[in-house]
């Protein structure tokens, strides 16, 4: 029987590639989604649960009738700008619910857990690459309520024994290289899904928000990294826990930065197409650089991007992004991908 592993947020852009990897891996995903932000579509390789984590007697049940072994948490809002407007929000989705999460692991004695952060904890950075004893100082509410449910962890860790891995990664971007499932946001705020909608014509123009940080070309600087990598982190750090292996933090990057315009050429050059632009003041909460040192993904899990050019992680999402229009459907009802719970 394989391990049945709890996928919070596995409806998501994220989530779900996590998903396809741990199946691929011989693991059981079993998705756990409100689909306020997720894709019924998406969910493919296992079961699936529409649930929220603001209820925990689902998610009680949840973890005892699956036999769930370990956990993989991505249910989150992960908007800086909205955060900013809307920090309440973001503390009771974050924070709160993580702590339900937690707590219905603990009772069912689940102990394992993979946890999504993010790079937005350290704020802005004193050194470049960023390891992950850079000091956290996050500069957005979302930054500080990856940072309050990593310490939630730890905490969870030393008083209840549980094993965890928090991920902080940097700019999620592609697609699926086997077209089966890419990013779809409603509203899109990524940059490289922005930038193809602006070069295909489905959007009128790209905003570039500030020209006046120091970098080269005066736009933000970003370490851009592949799906599909985060994937397989998530498997290699869920096999880390299973094995016995110590808990921390991990840089997920490619440990290379590209700037906003690097992004808006590199779409250029692959479609053969302008892509028109539009330059606005910076935005609250973004730091002017972000890149990673992974070396210690690398060292204790054996991680290792495959997509480190910027031109290859453009090419996935612009193959999904420009496929001929298709209606992404939810899959057909059945054991495999029935609702279990609402």
């Amino acid at each position: 029987m394989s391990t049945a592993v709890l996928v919070t947020g596995g409806a998501g852009f994220i989530g779900s590639h996590t998903s396809k990897r741990l199946a691929r891996a011989g693991y059981e995903p079993v998705v756990y989604d409100n689909l306020v932000n997720g894709n019924r579509w998406a969910v493919k390789w296992g079961p699936f649960v529409e649930g929220d984590l603001a209820d925990p007697a689902i998610l009680r049940r949840v973890l005892r009738e699956y036999s769930i072994q370990a956990v993989i948490h991505f249910a989150a809002y992960a908007y800086v700008g909205e955060s900013m407007r809307a920090a309440g929000k973001y503390f009771a989705n974050n924070v709160i619910n993580t702590l339900n999460l937690l707590e219905a692991m603990r009772e069912t004695g689940v102990k394992n857990i993979v946890f999504s952060s993010s790079c937005a904890t350290y704020g802005i950075p004193s050194r470049l690459p960023i390891g992950e004893s850079e000091p956290q100082s996050p500069i957005s509410p979302y930054g500080e309520t990856k940072l309050m449910a990593e310490k939630a962890l730890r905490w969870y860790g030393e008083v209840h024994g549980f094993r965890w891995a928090a991920l902080r990664y940097f700019n999620a971007a592609g697609a699926d290289p086997e077209g089966e499932i890419g990013e779809h946001h409603d509203p899109e705020t990524h940059l490289i899904p922005l930038v193809i909608q602006a070069a295909l014509g489905q959007r009128p123009e790209v905003e570039v928000f500030g020209t006046d940080y120091p970098t080269p070309d005066g736009t933000a600087l970003r370490d851009y990294i592949h799906v599909n990598d985060l994937a397989d982190a998530h498997v290699k750090a869920l096999e880390h826990l299973l094995a016995g292996g110590e808990p921390a933090p991990f840089n997920l990057g490619t440990g290379s930065g590209h700037s906003v315009l690097d992004v808006i050429r590199a779409v250029e050059r692959l479609s053969g197409r302008e892509v028109p632009m539009r330059t606005s003041p910076r935005r609250e909460g973004d730091p002017a650089v972000l890149v990673a040192d992974p070396a210690r993904a690398g060292r204790v899990l054996g991680w290792k991007p495959r997509f480190t050019e910027l031109s290859g992680i453009v090419q996935t999402a612009w193959a999904w992004h420009a496929r001929p229009a298709v209606p992404l459907a939810a899959p057909a009802p059945g054991p495999a991908n029935g609702v279990a719970a609402r």
